[in-house]
């Protein structure tokens, strides 16, 4: 039993970081922390049934994204930044110099805009997209993860690709920067200046 419970902690310690992540990724910062603790109480409940035939860590982002899709569809979904900060992209000892702090908030910018954009997509297509481009996870392993076929993986990631593209377009305006890097801002969600102007 003692044995089992130290497998757990070192199951916890290594993949708690990256499922707090993705759940942030899924569901925004505020609710994260609370359902990652949820995930790591149903692992820990399951555990003793679990046969190693999956990854286990394929095995918690499926638990993961269970709670994460159950959180979306019971609430009217918050209108809150999806993604959160990245949890990587502060520097540890806190110290940051001016021109990194320009180009965070460039970058922050943008991935806003981004962001926004993702959670906007349908939920079965913003789950195998986030699996897929930020948590980094191959077909296969993103349909054993959401229990569907991999064919069906396939074809929800080109409409999500497909969906992304056109909402990104229609939300935000792509610029270049100093160094020719692709930058983006969100276009005004109200009337066009111009056509009120010419009206």
């Amino acid at each position: 039993m003692q044995s089992g419970i130290a497998e757990f902690d070192r199951i916890y310690a290594e993949h708690h970081i990256r499922i707090l992540r993705y759940l942030t990724r899924m569901v925004g910062v505020q609710d994260a922390e609370d359902l990652a603790q949820e995930v790591f109480i149903r692992a820990a409940k399951a555990y003793e049934d679990f046969r190693h035939e999956a990854k286990i860590e394929t095995w918690l982002y499926r638990i993961a994204t269970h709670v994460a899709v159950d959180r979306l569809r019971g609430t009217a979904s918050r209108r809150e930044t999806l993604l959160g900060q990245e949890l990587d992209e502060v520097a540890a000892d806190g110290r940051e110099t001016v021109s990194s702090l320009e180009e965070k908030t460039l970058r922050r910018a943008a991935n806003e805009c981004i962001r926004n954009v993702i959670y906007g997509l349908p939920e079965n297509y913003r789950t195998p997209l986030i699996l897929s481009e930020l948590e980094g996870f191959t077909n296969r392993e993103i349909a054993e993860i959401m229990d569907v076929s991999l064919d069906t993986v396939k074809i929800r990631l080109h409409r999500a690709k497909e969906q992304l593209k056109q909402a990104l377009l229609d939300a935000c305006q792509f610029s270049r920067d100093e160094r020719n890097e692709l930058t983006c801002d969100p276009l005004n969600s109200g009337e066009d200046p111009d056509r009120a102007n010419r009206g």
